[in-house]
């Protein structure tokens, strides 16, 4: 399938309802407003495609960039290729479910994810700390330096409620993730979680609301869900 014909199906999936529900998210023009489940036939048909998946990403198209995500081969990237995917990330949707969802199934994972923590950008920092909550959640624990995931722990801790809105949630999501899928350091995150208490949030029209990641640990604990890794990070 080429660049044209995808676009073509993505267009026949979109529903005006779905697109006002991602630019309510912060979605812009051009998008089509396709649902992701919708999206797997396309992607059944194509597998894995790189260069269709830079020909997508490079639309601008929300739907298209998404897509790109679907059926990109990871492996094939190199840390330039996901900054500059990075760039065009927009908002949050793009920088912490494409671009780190992607950045997820490297080897180099970790490297540009910490460049991008350290960055002091909202995006790159969503990005950065929502792409170790994909790695925690679905690689085995020995994957991980226990020294370092305890530092991140307190890095989140001191910077949490001063950080960027959209690395709030991704910082706050952090804690959640390590209590729950990284069993080394359970404890530490139940801790670090109840020091940071809830987390005001706000949203585009300066409503605030408040992030209490100590009560979803707790939830989670409640359904027996500590360990918890899943098979796979991208649909």
């Amino acid at each position: 399938m080429d660049l044209e014909t995808v676009m073509q199906e993505l267009e026949a999936l979109g529903k005006e309802q779905t697109k006002k529900i991602y630019m309510s998210n912060g979605a812009h023009e051009p998008l089509f407003g396709v649902a992701t489940g919708e999206m797997k036939p396309i992607a059944r048909k194509i597998k894995i495609n790189q260069p269709l998946a830079e020909q997508l990403y490079a639309t601008g198209n929300y739907d298209a960039m998404y897509f790109a995500g679907v059926i990109a081969d990871p492996k094939a990237m190199t840390p330039a290729d996901f900054e500059r995917w990075m760039d065009a990330a927009y908002f949050y949707m793009l920088s912490d479910y494409v671009v780190a969802v992607t950045l997820a199934e490297t080897d180099i994972a970790q490297e540009v994810a910490d460049k991008w923590i350290a960055s002091g950008e909202e995006l790159r920092m969503s990005g950065g700390w929502s792409c170790y909550c994909w790695l925690l959640g679905n690689r085995p624990d020995r994957e991980f330096s226990e020294s370092k995931m305890a530092d991140m722990l307190e890095l989140v801790k001191n910077t949490i409620h001063a950080a960027p809105e959209r690395a709030k949630y991704a910082m706050n999501n952090f804690i959640y993730t390590v209590a729950v899928s990284y069993l080394p350091l359970h404890d530490k995150a139940v801790e670090i979680a109840e020091a940071v208490g809830p987390v005001e949030v706000q949203d585009k029209k300066g409503k605030s609301k408040f992030l209490r990641a100590s009560e979803n640990i707790q939830k989670a604990i409640a359904k027996n869900q500590l360990g918890f890794k899943r098979k796979y990070v991208r649909c």
